[in-house]
């Protein structure tokens, strides 16, 4: 059994999900929906969502009046900016093996 910080998992997991993506050409697009950004800051409220715009933490793109983009990256810096870095953080715990 292998314990991590909730910090080192989720990094590791990013990891595994970025050399997945390389080894198989994978490029994420560099503008994504409403729905996908929410779904990247796993927030289910459209307010949260303009909170962060009007504190200029995420980046957009409005190409036609009822058409707003989001920039991925920016979305994902905003969230690397808040992640945690040790401390009291919980574990998770990973099993090798089947079970």
């Amino acid at each position: 059994m292998i314990c991590l910080e909730d910090a080192a998992f989720y990094a590791l997991i990013d990891k595994v999900v970025e050399r997945i993506k390389e080894q198989n050409n994978i490029k994420e697009d560099k503008w994504i929906s409403g729905q996908e950004a929410m779904q990247k800051l796993r927030v289910s409220s459209k307010t949260t969502l303009q909170k962060l715009i009007d504190e200029g933490k995420i980046r957009f793109s409005q190409p036609e009046k009822k058409i707003i983009l989001y920039v991925s990256d920016s979305i994902q810096a905003y969230l690397e900016q808040n992640a945690s870095h040790g401390g009291e953080g919980g574990k998770e715990t990973v099993s090798e093996g089947p079970f």
